[in-house]
């Protein structure tokens, strides 16, 4: 069978299965979440098993450490993944909520509330523990899915999305609610991003380079995820101990996700308090850092930074530095470079902090706080989906109501136009 009749039978499966699940009742979906939940704990042995193979292959092709790390799978991993579920079960459904209501002078009732999107094509790179947060936020907000993994994580996500669609399956849910392409072949992405008709939406989660790929070509609609150029500004007013902390927090902790800070821009008029602990600490943690002329005169170690770099999302231990004159300067910078993902200041210039959160355009902008906040469990919100980067539907940590759309309910007594 060729890629496309191969993933067109998938996307039909899953928009036959979309129709019974959009109907479902709450108890129903959360039945299954917890059976899902459960399942990842029993075969365990078998997803590690499958994910020994995809780190055997990583390691032989040169797979750099931090891309490692998220491709790992380990007990506590798949506790946590089976946490994320239950967690899910927790959460309020969206489906069905009453948005607004009201009745119209001629006596129409019209009532606006959420229903799923449909199908929803989830595109993702080497983090097999998106295979199970995605199909556990689609299936409670109504939606079948189907998903696309990187080749990197083929096997874990095989071994994956077979136990979640058997528990899902064997507890109730319509057969072929959890779809997953096991194809490496690129075309299987061109394919999956052309089925008008039977995929609603399209979610790109990795790299720009994926991100940008579906957005530009796919003929589905496409909610823009992820790519985080992610930056923190330490201003003149700055507590320098709090400002070191959130730099070391929002570089270090995972240098690998979409929410850790990739450059760092410090006031002039800080440096040179800021600057040499700071930079000490950098060496000692094994970030290599990219700065520009005046950071360089701090220390012998640090690379010339290029054009390139301020626009590059590193997603390891490298970090680009720069010394800008004042906040419109880091603004500036931020506007000319930034992915609209998640930015910060810290100062305690309350004039600064709100001129820095007024005219910085992302999804999310702190004062005073790490850049690793900008998640759905941080915020509150429980699992989510991606972090949209876009304006249009969703933007910032995607959740339950992120998934579903909006319909009308209009009741009447007879009325004609």
């Amino acid at each position: 069978m060729e890629i496309y009749d191969l993933v067109k039978a998938k996307a039909q499966a899953a928009k036959k299965a979309s129709v019974k699940l959009a109907v479902l009742d709450t108890e129903a979906k959360n039945k299954a979440l917890l059976a899902m939940a459960q399942a990842l704990l029993d075969n365990e042995d078998a997803i590690i098993a499958a994910n020994d193979t995809d780190m055997i292959n990583a390691k032989a092709k040169g797979m750099r450490e931090s891309m490692q790390d998220r491709l790992k799978l380990t007990h506590a991993r798949i506790e946590g993944m089976a946490d994320g579920l239950r967690q899910v079960a927790t959460l309020v459904d969206p489906v069905g909520d009453v948005l607004s209501e009201k009745i119209l002078p001629n006596g129409l009732k019209i009532t606006k509330i959420r229903v799923p999107l449909g199908v929803c094509g989830i595109i993702y790179e080497a983090r097999p523990n998106v295979t199970a947060d995605a199909a556990g936020l689609c299936l409670k907000s109504g939606n079948a899915v189907v998903l696309k993994g990187g080749s990197e994580a083929m096997e874990s996500n095989k071994a994956i999305s077979k136990v979640l669609s058997d528990a899902a399956t064997l507890a109730g849910m319509p057969e072929g609610a959890i779809q997953f392409i096991d194809i490496a072949d690129r075309q299987a992405v061109s394919d999956l991003i052309h089925m008008n008709g039977l995929v609603d939406v399209v979610i790109p989660r990795g790299g720009a380079g994926l991100i940008k790929t579906v957005v530009m070509n796919a003929s589905v609609p496409v909610i823009e995820t992820g790519s985080g150029v992610c930056h923190t500004f330490v201003d003149a007013s700055a507590n320098v101990e709090m400002a070191m902390n959130i730099a070391v927090n929002a570089k270090v902790q995972r240098p690998s996700v979409c929410n850790a800070m990739e450059t760092l821009l410090v006031h002039k008029d800080i440096a040179d308090k800021f600057l040499p602990p700071m930079l000490a600490k950098y060496f000692e943690l094994g970030v290599e850092i990219r700065g520009d002329e005046k950071v360089q005169a701090f220390s012998e170690k640090v690379v010339p930074a290029t054009e390139e770099d301020w626009a590059t999302e590193y997603g390891d231990l490298i970090l680009s530095v720069k010394v800008v004159e004042d906040v419109y300067e880091a603004i500036e910078h931020i506007r000319q470079f930034s992915t609209m993902h998640s930015e910060c200041i810290v100062t305690e210039d309350a004039k600064n902090a709100e001129i820095f959160q007024k005219n910085v355009d992302a999804a999310c902008v702190y004062v005073n706080a790490s850049t690793r906040f900008t998640d759905g469990g941080e915020f509150g919100f429980g699992a989510e989906i991606g972090i949209s980067t876009q304006k249009l539907h969703a933007r910032g940590p995607m959740a339950l109501p992120e998934l579903t759309s909006i319909k009308y309910l209009i009741n009447g007594q007879g009325q004609i136009r």
